[in-house]
C-alpha cells in the first residue's frame, strides 16, 4: 500500500513525540505504514506512506536522485543571478548541492496556513527542484542566496502531485500513479 498525504504545517513525520506535538498519528490510522522520507515540522505538503520497505529504500536513496518540487515563499526578489546560483549547487556546511532547477512563479493557489506568515518586506514564490535531499536543503539554499525561506511546500515527488488534497488529508495511490512511481524509480 503506499498513499499520499498532505503533510500540514506544525506535524512531525513521525507517527509518536515524547513533546506531544501532532504526528502523522493523528491523522492516518493505518498499520505498519512508514513515511518514505520526510518534511521538516515547519515546511508542508507531499509525504508518501508505505508498508512497503523496499519501495523506501528505492525512494530515499541518495543514487536514485528521485526529483522533488517544491514551492518557496522567500522573502526579498529574487534576481537572475540569485536563480542562476541556485540552478549551478551551493556550497552549504562543507557541502556542495547538486545543481537545482529553480524558477520565479506566481503565488500558488494554497490553502492558507495555519499559523500566518508575516514578512518583514516583499515576497516571492520560487518553484525549485531537486534531486537530492538534505537535511533542510531548500532553506538553506534560498538563505545562502539572500532569501530567507518563509513558507515552504512539497508539492510533487517524481511522477506523483499534490493535487487537491487538504492539509491533513491522505488517499491511496492509483494504479496509474503506482506504475508511473515505478517506472521512476
Amino acid at each position: 500500500m503506499v498513499i499520499l498525504f498532505y503533510k500540514p504545517y506544525g506535524v512531525l513525520t513521525a507517527f509518536t513525540d515524547p513533546e506531544g506535538r501532532p504526528t502523522l498519528a493523528d491523522y492516518i490510522h493505518l498499520p505498519e505504514v512508514y513515511a518514505a522520507g520526510r518534511l521538516d515540522l515547519d515546511s508542508e505538503g507531499l509525504l508518501l506512506l508505505t508498508d512497503d520497505g523496499d519501495l523506501i529504500h528505492r525512494l530515499t536513496h541518495p543514487r536514485r536522485h528521485v526529483e522533488k518540487t517544491y514551492w518557496v515563499q522567500v522573502e526579498g526578489q529574487p534576481t537572475p543571478e540569485a536563480i542562476r546560483q541556485l540552478e549551478k549547487g551551493l556550497v552549504i556546511k562543507d557541502y556542495h548541492t547538486r545543481p537545482a532547477k529553480a524558477r520565479l512563479i506566481p503565488e500558488p493557489d494554497l490553502p492558507p496556513r495555519s499559523k500566518p506568515i508575516t514578512p518583514h518586506a516583499a515576497t516571492a514564490w520560487l518553484e525549485v527542484r531537486l534531486q537530492e535531499g538534505k537535511k533542510r536543503q531548500v532553506r538553506h539554499m534560498t538563505a545562502a542566496v539572500g532569501l530567507p525561506t518563509l513558507r515552504l511546500v512539497r508539492v510533487a515527488i517524481g511522477p506523483l502531485a499534490l493535487g487537491d488534497l487538504q492539509p491533513g488529508e491522505w488517499r491511496p495511490l492509483t494504479p496509474a500513479e503506482l506504475a508511473a512511481l515505478s517506472a521512476a524509480l
